[in-house]
């Protein structure tokens, strides 16, 4: 296929993810010929006050399951045990739960040496507490997570009859600073489309540009939402959303670039996608 009959040709694509998390996007969207413009609006620390972290870390054998809701929470979690000196092999126990969000959680704690035992087959936080059901009721249940995460998950898995220990695993916080040019750029309208992956990346676009300029934005260029919540977002905010993609639709990466491309084919706004 020529450069020219690629569905993305010439399109300039804004991606929002941390660097380390937008390689896949980057590549897939490159695939179809866009033309890719990093701007990370988040960005990850450990939290301030490890002590709940640690104290859930070094009692892990009292825990029955354990439920990673994204690769963040994996990453600073096995971080966390290196440097406690605690041992991964207690988390590869037969007699304990791992489960996961999704494939890319599930793939990040494999290469951790942890043995997954169930993924979300909607991957979603929600649908993981959900299709778990009963089988957690009675048991102790450790949920390391954002310092962002909503109370929609533990309150599934409570009422699923669950002991849950939330701990904060990691801090989800705005970037130190921004590309003057690229917001510049994106000021203008001299990009195609920016995509949203997180409420947060939202909030702190807003933060950057202010919620009148943000609602004027949407007006030139496509927000593209990678997720309900993600879009709920944007709109709460008072911008336009004209491609939202269901995580629980995704097969893959290649399902965002995917729906880009069919935007740009139709130019009518994209609906969400539903699972099957």
């Amino acid at each position: 296929m020529r450069a020219s009959d690629k569905p993305l040709a010439g399109k300039r694509i804004v991606i929002t993810r941390a660097p380390a998390q937008s390689v896949e996007l980057a590549a897939a969207l490159e695939k179809l010929g866009a033309r890719v413009i990093s701007l990370p609006l988040v960005a990850f620390a450990p939290p301030k006050d490890k002590r709940p972290l640690d104290s859930a870390l070094r009692s892990l054998a009292r825990f029955d399951a354990i439920l990673f809701l994204s690769r963040n929470a994996v990453r600073y979690v096995c971080e966390r045990c290196g440097e406690l000196g605690i041992k991964g092999d207690i988390l590869a126990s037969p007699n304990r739960l791992i489960a996961a969000v999704g494939p890319a959680t599930a793939e990040e704690a494999a290469r951790k040496g942890w043995r997954v035992s169930f993924v979300a087959e909607n991957r979603t936080g929600e649908s993981l507490a959900h299709e778990l059901g009963g089988h957690l009721a009675g048991r102790n249940v450790l949920l390391p997570r954002s310092d962002r995460g909503d109370e929609r998950v533990p309150s599934a898995l409570r009422d699923a009859g669950a002991n849950v220990t939330e701990v904060v695993a990691y801090r989800t916080i705005a970037p130190e600073a921004l590309d003057p040019e690229i917001i510049g750029s994106v000021r203008r309208g001299d990009v195609d489309a920016i995509v949203f992956a997180s409420p947060s990346a939202c909030h702190n676009f807003r933060a950057s540009v202010g919620a009148e300029a943000l609602k004027q934005i949407s007006e030139r260029v496509h927000f593209a939402a990678i997720g309900p919540s993600t879009a709920r977002a944007i709109r709460e905010s008072g911008a336009r959303v004209d491609i939202e993609v269901n995580e629980a639709a995704l097969i893959g990466i290649d399902a965002i670039a995917e729906a880009l491309a069919r935007f740009f084919h139709t130019g009518a706004p994209a609906a969400p996608a539903r699972s099957a």
